[in-house]
């Protein structure tokens, strides 16, 4: 009997096209996972910012204008109003402005996001928000904010 074993695996030029695979799809997923990454930090600006909303929100209901700073607000100070990403949310006359930093990643670090009042809010009360104010990027803004 001939006992020869035939030898089974995979050959070096198999194994270097797996590898240039992985690596076009790798150099195709983290630029994706970066903006990803960058959006969800931009939205914990939006979700600190929320309250502060709602507080310009009923001082306008309340008085008929929108507050000077966080304090006519009723909000703390706009520098302890801050997260991983965020340094500060602060009200000038209704305007909130959120300043990302501390953890952010560079490509927003230092940029605003600036959500504006509008004029006298709607005939039910309620006062309509815009967001496309700021240095923030477009495409790192929530949907609702992209031009």
């Amino acid at each position: 009997m001939n006992n020869i074993r035939k030898q089974s695996g995979f050959t070096l030029i198999e194994l270097m096209i797996v590898i240039a695979i992985l690596a076009i799809l790798m150099a195709i997923a983290i630029p994706a996972y970066q903006d990803y990454t960058i959006r969800s930090q931009v939205s914990e600006g939006m979700n600190l910012a929320g309250g502060v909303r709602t507080a310009v929100a009923e001082y306008w209901t309340d008085r008929g204008t929108f507050p000077a700073d966080n304090t006519e607000a009723g909000v703390a100070a706009a520098a302890s109003i801050v997260g991983s990403y965020v340094t500060g949310t602060e009200v000038v006359d209704g305007v909130i402005t959120v300043t990302f930093g501390g953890d952010a990643n560079t490509a927003i670090a230092g940029d605003t996001l600036v959500l504006d009042p509008s004029g006298t809010g709607t005939a039910d009360g309620s006062v309509q928000w815009d967001c496309d104010g700021g240095t923030v990027i477009p495409k790192y803004l929530p949907a609702r904010c992209r031009p």
